[in-house]
């Protein structure tokens, strides 16, 4: 293990300790390959040095494994293979209103819980251009949002498994749905349809409340991740207490992927514009005790990130204003500093996180 300055930093190297801010929030895990954007965001952060793994410390696995040099291609690599099970255990699903409970569990085990161990893993998930409107990849999405922000909020490992293993079957129960249905947005649905719709909570709950494997957790998040804190969800307007832990993170996660995605008929926002909503709704509808961590973590992340105003400018996120506002702000130049919350005639139009 060597100490060396940021400045010295280069890509590929791998932190061989987390790197910690005054508030106590991990800024990089240990074991982190970095990358031009962690380094950009350090300096950012004003880190002035970070332990970096030596030769002795890097076995012949870290030299060998191309993965290791281009992170993001190995992401997508492991979530198309993810993906693709998850596609068998949707259809399975389907076919016999039965839950293939082991596969189940081994994926979750064997690739979601590393899918979400991963820094990169927002990033990453935000890169993939292409379309995804079947359900089964909206939960894996979801299943991996949830690790981590079961992860910035501490939660133990056991709990971090169930959050995950919550997330990938919480819309389970779109399996037992038309798919005329699921075809349509929601907007678009009659009043028939969208009672039908509704019920894909209860379906799903049904689906797997038989099954000992799944803690009592898991089946409530399946069942009430649409549920609100001030009691406007469904299916039963559950409010505050009522509604588990794991629901209330799951609906922050189900939030920021239905924006951040490509779907049809939708198009992909950037992830400010699901911050905007999920910081307009804390304390109302979403619960404050995950979107404080969630939103303090996720804006330490987009540091140093360069992004494309409406008017076309380009600039980089310097930092965030206190009290949770939910824009950044933007250098343009070092004489030129764009607020956003206070011009609201702009917005971001393009974000890379590179």
């Amino acid at each position: 293990m060597k100490k060396l300055s940021t400045t010295h930093l280069q890509p590929g190297m791998i932190l061989a300790r987390s790197i910690i801010n005054d508030q106590m929030i991990v800024v990089l895990s240990e074991n982190t390959l970095l990358t031009k954007a962690h380094i950009t965001r350090l300096s950012f952060l004003n880190v002035q040095d970070a332990y970096i793994k030596d030769e002795y410390e890097l076995n012949a696995n870290y030299q060998s494994v191309e993965a290791m040099i281009n992170r993001s291609n190995a992401f997508v690599t492991e979530y198309e293979e993810i993906v693709s099970t998850a596609r068998e255990i949707f259809y399975a699903s389907s076919n016999s209103e039965q839950l293939p409970v082991k596969k189940v569990e081994q994926l979750v085990d064997d690739s979601i819980v590393p899918a979400v161990q991963n820094s990169g893993a927002l990033d990453y998930l935000y890169e993939l251009n292409h379309l995804a409107t079947d359900v089964y990849q909206h939960c894996v999405r979801v299943s991996i949002l949830s690790g981590v922000i079961g992860k910035w909020m501490h939660l133990d490992r056991s709990k971090i498994k169930e959050l995950i293993l919550a997330g990938f079957l919480h819309d389970i129960g779109k399996t037992q749905l038309e798919q005329k249905i699921l075809d349509k947005r929601l907007q678009n649905l009659t009043p028939e349809e969208y009672d039908l719709y509704m019920q894909h909570t209860i379906l799903g709950h049904k689906l797997i409340a038989g099954n000992q494997e799944f803690s009592e957790g898991v089946k409530s998040a399946v069942l009430q991740h649409h549920e609100r804190m001030d009691g406007s969800g469904f299916p039963f307007n559950a409010a505050q207490h009522e509604i588990h832990d794991y629901a209330s993170i799951i609906a922050v996660a189900d939030i920021y992927d239905n924006i951040t995605t490509e779907r049809e008929g939708c198009r992909k926002e950037t992830p400010f514009t699901a911050i905007a909503k999920i910081t307009a709704e804390m304390f109302t509808t979403l619960d404050p005790a995950v979107c404080v961590p969630f939103l303090t973590n996720i804006q330490q992340a987009f540091l140093g990130s360069t992004v494309t105003l409406s008017d076309k400018r380009r600039g980089r996120i310097i930092r965030y204003p206190a009290d949770f506002a939910a824009m950044p702000l933007i250098e343009i130049d070092p004489e030129t500093l764009v607020d956003l919350n206070r011009e609201k005639d702009l917005s971001i139009l393009e974000y890379n996180p590179k």
